[in-house]
């Protein structure tokens, strides 16, 4: 469950990459190019994390789990709503 979390926020921030991609693109603005490179960050973040949990499941303890899906959703909900407010 934890990659599965990963993953979708790779996918919500591979949407923000693109979008701030464009803006940048037709405005050549700092603020998007910065956008891009915190989201770059958190991206990298999720790739590692769901790279972690996918190899090294053996190692991380259950009763930390609950609290890492929390984070993970937690910011799975941050990104969405990070999105539409882009989108808007």
């Amino acid at each position: 469950m934890l990659s599965v979390v990963s993953i979708l926020n790779m996918v919500v921030l591979g949407v923000l990459i693109y979008i701030f991609g464009r803006m940048y693109a037709k405005t050549r603005a700092q603020l998007p190019l910065g956008m891009i490179v915190v989201a770059g960050m958190l991206f990298l973040h999720n790739v590692i994390a769901a790279f972690a949990y996918f190899s090294m499941d053996q190692i991380f303890s259950y009763d930390i789990f609950p609290y890492m899906l929390g984070v993970g959703i937690a910011e799975l909900a941050g990104l969405l709503i990070f999105l539409k407010i882009t989108l808007d």
